[in-house]
Formats: C-alpha cells, sequence, structure tokens
C-alpha cells in the first residue's frame, strides 16, 4: 500500500468507492450531485493550500481516501476520509497513513485547526478521531459557515495551537 496525492485518472475510482462507502457502508444516502466537490477535487481541495490523498494497494486500486479543504485563516476542514473495509485496522494502518499525511500538510501550511462532521451512525470513525484529539462540539461552535450535505451529522475540532 502507499499513499499518494490525487491523480486525475483516479477519479472514478475515488467516486465508485466515496458514495459506496456513504450509502452502504454508512448509510447516508447521498448522490453524487450533492457532493459537487467530488467531480472537482482540484478546485475543492487542492488550491489554497489544501490536499487529497489516495491510499492506492499492489493491484493500483484506491482503498482509501482522504481530503482537506482549506479555510480562511489558519482553519481546515478533514472530508472524505474513506478506507475499504478490508483495509481498516491497526494491521493495515491506512486510516493512520492518511491522516498522518494530511496533518504533516496541514502543519506546513499553517493550519492549525481541523473541523470535521461526520455521520452520527459512525462510531468507529469517531472513535479514531476522539483518539486523535478531536472533541465533539455542536454546530453552532464551529469557528466559520460551513456548508454540509449530511443530514444527521456530529461535528469534531481538533487544534493544536
Amino acid at each position: 500500500m502507499k499513499i499518494i496525492p490525487y491523480e486525475k485518472h483516479y477519479k472514478n475510482q475515488v467516486i465508485a468507492l466515496i458514495l459506496y462507502l456513504q450509502n452502504f457502508d454508512n448509510k447516508v444516502d447521498l448522490s453524487l450531485e450533492e457532493q459537487p466537490d467530488m467531480n472537482d477535487i482540484e478546485t475543492y481541495y487542492l488550491k489554497n493550500g489544501g490536499g487529497f490523498w489516495l491510499a492506492i494497494n499492489e493491484t493500483d486500486d484506491v482503498i482509501g481516501t482522504l481530503g482537506l479543504m482549506k479555510k480562511e485563516g489558519h482553519f481546515g476542514i478533514l472530508k472524505k476520509f474513506f478506507v475499504d473495509p478490508t483495509y481498516r485496522g491497526k494491521e493495515a494502518g491506512v486510516s493512520k497513513e492518511l491522516y498522518d499525511q494530511l496533518i504533516n500538510h496541514a502543519k506546513q501550511n499553517n493550519i492549525d485547526c481541523l473541523v470535521l462532521d461526520t455521520p452520527a451512525n459512525c462510531k468507529r470513525a469517531h472513535h479514531f478521531y476522539i483518539k486523535k484529539g478531536f472533541q465533539k462540539i455542536k454546530f453552532a461552535e464551529l469557528p466559520f459557515d460551513y456548508d454540509f450535505p449530511d443530514r444527521d451529522s456530529y461535528f469534531f475540532l481538533n487544534s493544536w495551537f
């Protein structure tokens, strides 16, 4: 497995993995049309100091994704953090490797506060974020205006000032 920056020729695999995990694994019921960022990763993630990373297996398949949107100031939004179920867990290390890449990039780009939303039913993800120092917050406590497509989300914040 290797972690690489987003490359456009993986676009269809990225979309397929994310939609499958959102809608069948997490039961969120989101369409591609509700998520314009997935059709334009370059604009939504790569400009202004953000990033988007892929975990690729030995057969050149996308097995994980993680995006970082840079906001004004020192804020970033962690988005599209998905790992194929067969590659989850400490032994595989895919989530850790993707997350470490994001944190290194955030620090290099003066992002010292991350926000994320995650479906309320994704308990495993909540546990991962809490272990990484995130704290659950209310929508009203977000440090900036934030539009998100999920209807039943929890919000988390992590800052390392």
